[in-house]
């Protein structure tokens, strides 16, 4: 049998369906949209939304009808079919290529051009059934679509089923590029979008436009243009809806499992490859109590890879293309002293405080540059999750590791230069005393003093871990902060299967002291006994699970700022 393909970049169901790509099944959320006439659904940037709109382009097409077995049939919704399927024409608009300029006709220019190319798109797949209608090419696209639901109302013809993907992306461009000015203009009462949506609205009122589909990134653009389309159904954050898009850790299981089984890869690597990815990718919550999620589009970034490299784990674990960039970060912030502060913060407590109101469905622009709300922003960007009703949390390793990056960009800290020779001798001696040694050596010893009074245990942790993950990568997995049946483990390194550290396995824990504790610091001269134990809970549990990892307990301790001790148990 042939060997399933992994859809990284893929977004279009019929190929998925058709060359033999993996597909996890989320079409029982068809139904429960079906509650919906304007549902408006943000997620995060490379979370699948793309994907989720051509699998409604394909359920409610009514020239697709006939594909309905070949394209669901062993899905839920193939089993389950609702009585809508394959009734509509559907109108499917994608914003992400409407180019962004100085110029707010420029843009108009460029929205009618890509928006009228998709219209005149969908006139040519549907003229079976629009006969005899035509459009002036000229005109604008919210004219071509009042012309059309005119033509459909005059004729009885089957509805309209509209789909607007990244409806905000353009908008949004224009936010991080500071035009706050032109970004205002677009979303004025007498603008071109604002126009456009509220055609959108006579058209769902008249019942010509049978349902809006919007997905985007953040709620900024639809609230301002709220009063143009003041229909819209946020339904973002509705728990019923919190898995629509991600995976959950059966499905993950799933997936890994069938990787596993078509490539016959080693069957000891599943659990490894299982704990690496739950650590880097797993840990969104768009609702409170609900299931933890993975971002569904980088797990088949990693299996890629995997399947590339025959079975060896990916020297990174990172997809770039997941990395929002600093700019959003310095943009959200407004001055150098408020990113600083945020990043601090972060990196310091791996969270931050919000207050539970602000994550509204929907805020204005003014809203979103506000101290207060960066918590709710960096949400809705992906960089952070609900935690509880009083704090957002990192939700991984992948975020912890890119918060650091982001950290040392903007304190300017050197992270590349200086370092060979100190990581060159670990994988000499495996020595951790020396690498720590290293790492304070040089990276720390960048440090102003005033970081000093502030640096924690957690500081400490996180860029020792990324500092290490950014050198050594290539021979070693690294985690931080594993929750295990014994405790919380502060920091693990695993040699790779592939590398000549097969097996071996680190455990560190980090103890800080701040300068009242001073006198219990200095006394130090071996490992106190409750961190021994501690530590060997974590170690013994590992061993039962794994046998033949080789385990070594360290304990790092650190004090204040400005001393450290490391211990081997």
């Amino acid at each position: 049998m042939k060997k399933k393909r992994i859809p990284y970049a893929v977004s279009n169901l019929e190929e998925i369906r058709n060359e033999n790509y993996y597909f996890v099944d989320k079409t029982r959320y068809l139904e429960k949209l079906e509650n919906y006439k304007t549902p408006v659904f943000l997620r995060p940037r490379r979370f699948g939304k793309t994907l989720w709109c051509s699998i409604q382009e394909c359920y409610y097409d009514i020239n697709r009808k006939e594909k309905f077995q070949e394209l669901f049939g062993d899905t839920y919704i193939g089993k389950n079919p609702t009585a809508e399927q394959g009734k509509y024409m559907v109108l499917r608009l994608n914003f992400s290529s409407v180019q962004v300029s100085e110029d707010k006709e420029k843009i108009e220019h460029n929205f009618n051009f890509i928006t009228g190319s998709s219209f005149g798109v969908f006139c040519k797949y549907y003229e079976n059934l629009l006969v005899n209608y035509s459009f002036d090419e000229k005109e604008s696209i919210t004219n071509k679509l009042s012309s059309l639901f005119r033509y459909i109302q005059e004729n009885n013809l089957p509805q309209v089923y509209l789909i607007i993907d990244e409806y905000d992306n353009f908008t949004n461009q224009l936010i991080t590029s500071n035009n706050d000015i032109l970004y205002k203009t677009l979303t004025s009462d007498n603008s071109f979008l604002k126009t456009f949506f509220k055609k959108l609205k006579e058209g769902t009122e008249s019942g010509v436009v049978k349902r809006v589909f919007i997905t985007g990134v953040l709620p900024i653009t639809i609230d301002d243009l709220s009063s143009g389309f003041n229909i819209a159904q946020i339904i973002t954050l509705k728990k019923p809806f919190s898995s629509m898009l991600g995976f959950t850790q059966e499905e993950v299981d799933t997936y890994l499992k069938n990787v596993f089984d078509d490539y016959q890869f080693n069957k000891e690597l599943t659990a490894p490859v299982s704990r690496i990815i739950k650590n880097y990718y797993n840990g969104y919550q768009f609702a409170e109590k609900s299931e933890a999620l993975y971002n569904s589009t980088i797990i088949s970034y990693f299996l890629s890879e995997f399947i590339i490299n025959e079975g060896e784990i990916p020297t990174f674990f990172i997809d770039t293309n997941l990395k929002t960039d600093v700019s959003w970060i310095r943009r959200l912030t407004l001055k150098e002293s408020n990113t600083k502060e945020m990043l601090e913060t972060i990196l310091l407590t791996s969270e931050l405080e919000y207050d539970s109101v602000q994550l509204t469905e929907k805020f204005n622009m003014n809203q979103f540059f506000q101290p207060d709300f960066y918590p709710v922003s960096l949400f809705y960007l992906g960089m952070l999750t609900i935690k509880d009703s009083w704090s957002m949390k990192i939700p991984n390793q992948t975020m912890q590791a890119i918060f650091t990056e982001y950290f040392n960009e903007v304190e300017h800290f050197n992270v590349s230069y200086k370092y060979s020779e100190i990581f060159k001798q670990f994988l000499k001696d495996l020595d951790l005393k020396n690498l720590f040694k290293g790492y304070w050596d040089v990276y720390i010893s960048q440090f102003p003093a005033q970081m000093f009074d502030k640096a924690n245990e957690n500081f400490f942790r996180s860029t020792f871990y990324e500092l290490c993950r950014r050198h050594l990568s290539q021979h070693f997995a690294f985690e931080i902060e594993i929750n295990r049946h014994s405790g919380r483990a502060d920091w693990e390194l695993l040699g790779k299967p592939t590398s000549p550290y097969k097996n071996i396995k680190y455990l560190a824990e980090f103890k800080h002291f701040t300068a009242k504790d001073k006198n219990v610091f200095e006394g130090l001269t071996e490992p106190r006994p409750e961190d021994v134990k501690q530590i060997k809970k974590y170690g013994d549990e590992i061993k039962a699970e794994f046998p033949y990892y080789t385990i070594t307990h360290w304990l790092i301790y650190t004090f204040s700022g400005r001393d450290w001790k490391v211990f081997r148990v």
